[in-house]
């Protein structure tokens, strides 16, 4: 990696956290269930965008470990949306060579929804033109001390030697480049503990629409805050 990097590029990786599908339908005076469900509307329209746009690598936070915390029906109106985008998209997203892969603590999960992952993953296994990460019971915290583990298995205890390229290996997200950029909409200002490890150098842009509204228009305004942005990755400007 270089020292620093021209403005004026397409990012290969976005990472968007998904927020204010809550507030979206409070303002209806609507149920947050409402929110969640026009909030799959905007994922699909925010994966056409990103290949229509040039970027290769799309992550979405859909679900995090401090979500449990949620209302009961909440929460299962969430999995049941999970159920509902696969059902529809997955047929066309695999048709597109689109590879998708869930990030996220496995351990707890209900067996239906294990087997459901499982079966997307390995459906799209050898897609290779588009990459889809859906954040599901994710937690940046939760997959650095899940890393670990497992790299301290693999080591037999002993990573006096781990650099981090190795250490990477042991992430939910081995094998993907890290984010160029991460987006999160709703106003709000802060990471809500994603993607800790590989956002490390990531352009963060913060938006004021809430995520239902999220479209290709506003795809392309966080891409064009981006492109301004001279990226050093901790060097100095030349020149």
């Amino acid at each position: 990696m270089s020292e620093t990097e021209p403005s004026g590029q397409t990012p290969r990786h976005v990472a968007i956290i998904m927020d204010g599908n809550g507030r979206w339908a409070a303002s209806r005076g609507r149920p947050r269930a409402f929110g969640h469900r026009k909030g799959v509307e905007a994922v699909r329209e925010a994966v056409r965008a990103a290949g229509q746009l040039g970027v290769r690598y799309l992550t979405l936070f859909s679900f995090s470990t401090e979500n449990w915390n949620r209302p009961a029906a909440e929460v299962e109106a969430l999995f049941e949306l999970l159920r509902r985008f696969v059902a529809a998209d997955l047929d066309r997203l695999h048709a597109e060579g689109v590879r998708v892969r869930i990030l996220g603590r496995r351990e707890g999960l209900k067996e239906e929804l294990l087997r459901l992952i499982e079966s997307v993953e390995t459906r799209t296994a050898e897609n290779d033109a588009f990459f889809l990460n859906i954040a599901f019971n994710y937690g940046g915290r939760d997959e650095i001390i899940r890393a670990a583990q497992r790299a301290a298995k693999a080591h037999d205890g002993d990573l006096s030697a781990l650099n981090e390229a190795e250490f990477a290996r042991y992430l939910d997200t081995a094998d993907l480049p890290d984010p160029d950029l991460v987006i999160r909409t709703s106003g709000e200002r802060r990471i809500s503990n994603f993607l800790l490890w590989q956002a490390a150098y990531a352009e963060f842009v913060f938006m004021d629409v809430l995520w239902p509204d999220f479209d290709k228009s506003a795809f392309e305004d966080a891409l064009s805050e981006y492109a301004s942005r001279d990226r050093r990755y901790g060097g100095v400007r030349h020149g």
